[in-house]
């Protein structure tokens, strides 16, 4: 076994300074991906191959068919099935590498979940959406000394930092608040496979760095870059804020819960319930919703279609409501196929 585990590793054994020692401790690491879209597929599947001992996989979505193009490890019939992006992304991997331990979790990090789904985790990598779920993760990782890497990417331009705790600036050093008015999406401003790509691999091998022991190589600085215009661009150190509430006050608001996530979802003409933590019987509640509209679900999901709007309901009565992005329509037609 363990000849066979050096080959499979030997070309990456030999590079510079990773050697025996970097790939045993990466052997034994703990790493948490926060989002399973395009960002956050790559990752899993670089970190995958490289040989990480431990994935887990957090996402609150499922695969449809207009993630394809970007998004690496799903397949057309997931997205017929429309699995579960953690369940599907987890279910491929494990074909990659049957000899690391990957969990996957179909939830929604917020703060009530957060100090649960995250603990343990000796890095964090960043594969979402939203700001406000980034703020959570910086507080929680500021709190707990646990580096983590942020990144983002729409259109043709993207940007990623890393935080390592007591080190760098956080996250919100540089982004003290959301950034303000409409902002483009995946939606309004498409995003090419490319400047994902791009964005995730750097992540990835910043997390390896980290992983194997070699943390002094990772770059301090903020780097950008637009795939269209062929422009790569590093700026900083950014400065710590000594004022910071989070690294420097260490005021933890949106791990405390004071910052309530967003509902509607980012690049998507739907909005997320996720107020409600009582367990639902999804075959019971097919059969209900059967007489009333179309109803495919699976272990990990039921999908509800009553034109114009389709409910994707979980297990832990999270839902998602496609088809507006009214969170009170939401509510609305989540009570009135649900319950309250």
């Amino acid at each position: 076994m363990l000849a066979r585990i050096h080959k499979r590793y030997e070309r990456q054994v030999r590079c510079g300074a990773w050697g025996e020692n970097g790939q045993s401790k990466l052997s034994g690491a703990h790493v948490v991906i926060v989002g399973c879209g395009a960002l956050g597929t790559l990752q899993a599947e670089a970190l995958a191959r490289a040989g990480a001992g431990r994935i887990t996989l957090i996402d609150r979505d499922f695969v449809e068919e207009s993630n394809l193009h970007r998004q690496f490890l799903f397949s057309e019939r997931d997205a017929l099935e429309a699995m579960p992006k953690a369940a599907a992304a987890c279910r491929r991997l494990r074909e990659i590498n049957s000899e690391i331990d990957i969990r996957p979790i179909v939830a929604d990090l917020d703060s009530a979940s957060a100090q649960e789904l995250l603990e343990g985790a000796e890095l964090i990598l960043d594969g979402t959406d939203n700001f406000e779920t980034r703020y959570l993760i910086n507080d929680f990782c500021i709190a707990a000394s646990v580096p983590w890497i942020y990144g983002a990417a729409v259109g043709t331009y993207g940007l990623t930092m890393p935080v390592l705790p007591g080190e760098t600036a956080c996250l919100r050093c540089v982004y003290p608040d959301p950034p303000a008015g409409a902002q483009p999406t995946c939606e309004t401003a498409g995003v090419l496979g490319s400047i994902t790509m791009f964005i995730a691999t750097i992540q990835a091998a910043e997390a390896l760095k980290v992983l194997s022991g070699n943390r002094e190589m990772v770059r301090r600085t903020i780097l950008s870059a637009d795939m269209w215009t062929g422009s790569i661009r590093e700026t900083g150190p950014p400065a710590r804020d000594p004022e910071c509430p989070a690294c420097a006050l260490r005021r933890f608001e949106w791990l405390a819960g004071s910052h309530r996530a967003p509902v509607s979802l980012c690049g998507r003409n739907a909005v997320q319930i996720h107020d409600r933590r009582r367990p639902l019987d999804l075959v019971e509640l097919s059969r209900q919703l059967g007489e009333l509209g179309d109803v495919r679900s699976n272990e990990f999901a039921l999908r509800f279609f009553r034109e114009p709007y389709e409910l994707t309901v979980f297990p832990d009565g999270r839902a998602i409501v496609k088809g507006t992005t009214d969170p009170a329509v939401a509510r609305s037609i989540y009570s009135r196929y649900i319950g309250n």
